[in-house]
């Protein structure tokens, strides 16, 4: 197990260094730094002098890839591509082009979207695999046939709609809750209820029909039919056997998901003024800042790859016949 970690952990090196150059040409290509200094300058006119200043207080004003005036390793070391990029490995994100440190506004920006993304999760996950249970239980029925209608029908709406619409009802119509905005401690609550019940409807179509699938592929093994051959009750060899062998599926799912639960969700801290990780990566896109963006994609990185070995570590708890080596 130990031996396999390490394996995984050592191949996640050159995956890692794979996203920062992909990150790094990707923004570069679109904007050069002189570019990001007149915009962050903001002001028409900007001096050259003022462009060199800004650049050099940032560490923009070295070559990005290759500094053909120096020697030896210096030519790669003494770039921007070095100098901003290394430094990630060890979780030293620096500044952002404005000036704020990214490590504290990670730190604070965080529990906001935690505090919408773990109850979306548990409770989307309760109510996705309840129905998803219940139309299986009733497959080749109306309901099954209904159920699946619905699934698709919400699978096929925008999420934007479900946004748009919860904010126009609850909030303009009805004045349950605030239409955005966001405050710390207990008064947080009013301002996530809204987010967090958009988040599960929205889920539920994709969610539901998902499980169904699993459901049903369990159902139609052998095993099933050796169960009902031996008089056992429909309900119980649903819910014993049918749900506890589809969990390995429905574990991968959601243990990969779980690291990048800390990342936000882009689209609904932006409407709803929430200020977590979502929209901090949407800001820094949208003010063109590099620090911020290459901190992000490369923690998403991270976060995505201990994902994928918490998954395989987890096989061998719901499946004993699975044993990392």
């Amino acid at each position: 197990m130990i031996a396999y970690i390490i394996r995984r952990l050592l191949y996640a090196i050159p995956i890692l260094l794979g996203v920062n150059i992909f990150t790094f040409t990707l923004f570069f290509v679109v904007n050069s730094p002189d570019d990001m200094a007149r915009m962050h300058l903001g002001v028409k006119r900007v001096t050259p002098e003022a462009v060199e200043s800004w650049k050099a207080e940032r560490g923009y004003e070295k070559p990005l890839l290759v500094n053909a005036e120096q020697q030896g390793l210096a030519k790669l070391t003494d770039t921007i591509f070095f100098q901003k990029s290394v430094n990630l490995f060890v979780f030293n994100f620096g500044q952002s082009d404005s000036g704020r440190d990214i490590l504290y506004d990670i730190s604070q920006r965080m529990w906001p979207s935690l505090a919408i993304a773990i109850p979306v999760l548990l409770v989307g996950l309760l109510i996705n695999i309840t129905f998803a249970l219940l139309i299986a239980f009733f497959r080749a029925t109306y309901i099954d046939i209904w159920g699946v209608v619905l699934c698709v029908i919400m699978m096929s709406i925008s999420g934007l709609f479900y946004i748009i619409g919860g904010q126009f009802v609850a909030s303009k119509l009805l004045h349950l809750v605030p239409i955005s905005g966001y405050e710390t401690g207990v008064a947080s609550i009013k301002f996530l209820i809204l987010p967090v019940i958009i988040g599960v409807i929205g889920g539920i179509g994709a969610g539901t029909r998902w499980y169904r699938t699993l459901f049903l592929e369990e159902i139609n093994k052998d095993y099933v039919r050796t169960a009902r051959a031996k008089g056992l009750a429909e309900q119980m060899i649903l819910f014993r056997h049918v749900f506890k062998n589809a969990l390995i599926p429905i574990l991968t799912g959601v243990v990969v998901i779980l690291p990048l639960l800390f990342m936000g969700s882009l689209i609904t801290e932006s409407f709803f003024g929430i200020p977590g990780l979502g929209s901090y990566t949407i800001d820094a896109i949208n003010n063109q800042d590099f620090a911020i963006v290459r901190a992000m994609v490369f923690l998403g990185s991270v976060l995505y790859i201990i994902g994928l070995i918490l998954t395989d570590i987890s096989y061998t708890f719901v499946d004993p016949r699975v044993r990392l080596s």
